[in-house]
């Protein structure tokens, strides 16, 4: 094929401009299969958020190889993809020296090639070219593609003059920081919101003093079935779990699909009821939500509240378990080495503040109209950031495919 061939069969980047033009990754780059003779070299990290960082300074999970022997060596200006997750976009230029694990490739740029490598770490890190990269990666399903060195190297790229390459990436590292810059003062101001909400509800049981334990405001404290369901593709019920729940709010499709005889066998004391609440009593512990219709049943690590209806007002109970006082019990009640658990012993034994229903409604109506509003601009300014997220992109995506001309801006 010939490049001006090629250039027709780019449509991830549309036309480029005429005096750019089409290469393949292997005229600007070789892969280097350099390996650490000791592993002593600093350790980095390859993610789709932050491209190629020092692994000290991420808080990582996984525990890293005792021995970093063979290791492959990476140099600043070296491209570095890991290539079981070059489909989300792990991958970058790296800034500085060091090494990351042989299973991922590290391609350094070829003497005198026409190379500026702020540049190429934006090309390579778009959405598109990430989007042309996993439609090339082989694998039969999408979490198991790889993005194989040949592959890599045959890929065609844009090849802008050198001193353009280097204007479009002074152009986006002062427009991205600003973007980033915003991006990150919104960041804080959900989580003043969300402290601002945390304190209307400390602000009105932190000062009540408890008379009575969770399971007078129930008639019953539920635990989960021991057995895990059986799930069905196009179930119209639903086993909820722990991600089904967060933050007081029930989140929909983060369940188990099951059929309605499933339903009604882990449902053979009673199905739950609008107005119970449902409590995760472990990964995470003490998360909570009201129940959210009858087409439910209880999944693993989950518990009921029968709200006895005499007693209690279910909201009233869900945006106490929230508060200071009842989270701290948890904690400091839960067992468990690595994973707390909230026995339903401890549950049970809850002390909670409970007035009188008159009480009980007007604080939960009080706390759901407050809460709602801090929620409304929470939600407000997650879409401004997503927004400005989506515009970092399409500016990146601009750039790098000379959409638009930054010669000469300042």
């Amino acid at each position: 094929m010939t490049l001006t061939q090629l250039t027709f069969d780019q449509s991830w980047a549309g036309r480029i401009p005429p005096r750019w033009r089409w290469s393949r990754n292997k005229e600007l780059l070789t892969e280097s299969l350099a390996l650490s003779v000791d592993g002593d070299e600093e350790l980095l990290s390859v993610s789709h958020l932050t491209g190629i960082t020092p692994r000290s300074e991420k808080t990582v999970t996984m525990t890293a190889a005792e021995n970093l022997e063979g290791y492959r060596i990476v140099e600043p200006g070296d491209l570095v993809i890991n290539t079981m997750w070059a489909w989300m976009g792990a991958l970058g230029i790296a800034k500085q020296a060091g090494i990351v694990s042989p299973a991922y490739g590290v391609y350094s740029p070829r003497p005198a090639a026409p190379c500026e490598p702020r540049f190429y770490d934006y090309v390579y890190r778009s959405e598109p070219y990430v989007m042309e990269m996993t439609r090339l990666s082989r694998g039969i399903w999408s979490s198991r593609l790889r993005l194989y060195p040949d592959v890599f190297l045959s890929m065609a790229v844009p090849v802008p003059p050198l001193n353009e390459q280097r204007a479009i990436a002074d152009y986006l590292d002062r427009e991205t920081a600003r973007i980033d810059t915003l991006i990150e003062e919104q960041q804080r101001l959900i989580e003043m919101l969300r402290e601002r909400r945390h304190s209307l509800i400390d602000g009105v049981f932190d000062m009540q003093v408890p008379n009575s334990r969770l399971q007078n405001a129930c008639i019953d404290v539920v635990d989960c079935p021991h057995t895990t369901p059986e799930v069905l593709d196009d179930g119209e019920y639903e086993a909820v779990r722990t991600a089904s729940v967060r933050n007081g709010k029930f989140r929909p499709g983060n369940g188990l699909p099951i059929s309605r005889e499933t339903w009604k066998d882990r449902n053979a004391g009673g199905a739950p009821a609008v107005g119970d609440v449902l409590f995760t009593r472990e990964a995470p512990a003490g998360e909570a939500c009201m129940v959210p219709h009858d087409q439910i049943c209880l999944g693993q690590r989950m518990v009921l509240l029968r709200i006895d209806r005499a007693e209690c007002v279910g909201r009233f109970l869900l945006w106490q378990i929230y508060s200071d006082r009842v989270q701290d019990h948890f904690r400091l009640s839960a067992n468990g080495s690595t994973v707390a658990n909230v026995r339903l012993p401890v549950l049970r034994t809850t002390p909670i503040w409970l007035p009188e229903l008159d009480e009980q409604h007007r604080v939960a109506a009080y706390l759901d109209d407050q809460a709602a509003k801090v929620d409304i601009l929470i939600a407000e300014t997650e879409r401004f950031i997503e927004l400005s997220k989506e515009r970092r992109a399409a500016l990146i995506t601009a750039a790098v495919t000379g959409q638009v001309d930054v010669r000469g801006m300042v």
